[in-house]
């Protein structure tokens, strides 16, 4: 999942000048906008974000930025929470989502008012990614009988909208508990409690893999927000895995690094928070391009959806 907010107060970098023979060396500085957030805003940021979210600074906080950012050391705190649980970013994802994370993630892709302001846009946004896709895929037509991979599939909140159109899921996660939330949900909505499925539909398989453990070959692969777990060179070989298991299209959803979303995302490295225990990657699209050109892809669609709080790039690609 990936984050954004917009943010709009004064933050002043100190830049040292070029070295010139004629000149003394005299530092400038660079004014970048960042919009406030209420006192309300700051503290339900405070509680939401966590290792997937970009966690945000308003008011007086920001002028700090520079210095807390050099007196930082994320590397040192992700080390320590990765010999916590034996491993590396994969058993650090795959614990997180076991345990708090799943119960964070739960709240934020379900319907209940047990969610604050921000975790609520969150759900906006990534209900508007689901939406997105969905019309990617209809727009070529009725699903009825297309095999689709829904990797990384969390609680199911796009198999089981695929499913009710008549495709054929195959829908994996590294987290069990995301797994049987997911099948949970797919029997309550598809079988509507009755004791047989309404004709044409199939109920999804759902089964506890991580990426790298896919294999098979489906109509569609569909990967949304789960590269924010993938640094850029282990990316791309993900990237490259998934379209070998797609005939004929690939869609990837993931957070867009730019200038401003990286200084925002290494903001949210500053305030860990208790359940902050996963790294996050931003991609730029010209490096996810790159590497599906690699394969002899090429990108077909993109879209990108931004919230207050949450932001993603979608591709579609297909065999060039």
């Amino acid at each position: 999942m990936a984050f954004s907010s917009m943010l709009y107060s004064p933050v002043n970098f100190t830049v040292p000048r070029p070295h010139c023979h004629h000149h003394r060396r005299r530092p400038f500085s660079i004014t970048a906008a960042i919009p406030p957030l209420s006192s309300a805003e700051v503290s339900a940021v405070s509680e939401t974000f966590d290792s997937t979210t970009i966690a945000v600074i308003g008011g007086g906080s920001v002028a700090a930025l520079a210095a807390a950012l050099s007196l930082a050391d994320p590397e040192k705190r992700r080390q320590m929470q990765a010999e916590e649980v034996g491993g590396g970013d994969k058993e650090v994802v795959r614990e997180y989502f076991n345990n708090d994370g799943f119960q964070r993630w739960r709240r934020i892709y379900g319907d209940t008012d047990d969610v604050n302001k921000v975790q609520k846009d969150i759900r906006l946004g990534h209900s508007k990614t689901v939406e997105n896709v969905m019309k990617m895929l209809l727009d070529e037509g009725p699903l009825s009988g297309v095999t689709v991979c829904d990797a990384g599939c969390g609680t199911g909140c796009l198999s089981i909208p695929l499913a009710k159109e008549g495709a054929v899921v195959a829908a994996s996660d590294i987290s069990a508990a995301m797994v049987a939330e997911a099948e949970k949900q797919a029997r309550e909505e598809l079988f509507k409690g009755k004791d047989v499925l309404p004709t044409g539909l199939v109920l999804p398989k759902f089964e506890v893999k991580d990426l790298e453990s896919l294999d098979g070959k489906y109509d569609t692969v569909v990967c949304l927000d789960v590269l924010i777990h993938y640094p850029q060179n282990k990316a791309d070989a993900m990237i490259a895995h998934l379209a070998s298991l797609a005939k004929d299209r690939l869609i990837l959803s993931f957070a867009p690094k730019t200038f401003y979303y990286d200084l925002l995302k290494r903001v949210g490295e500053l305030f860990p928070g208790p359940s902050k225990a996963t790294r996050a990657y931003l991609h730029a699209e010209a490096d996810v391009e790159r590497a599906l050109q690699k394969i002899g892809w090429k990108i077909r669609k993109r879209g990108l959806i931004t919230t207050q709080f949450y932001f993603s790039r979608i591709v579609e690609a297909i065999p060039a």
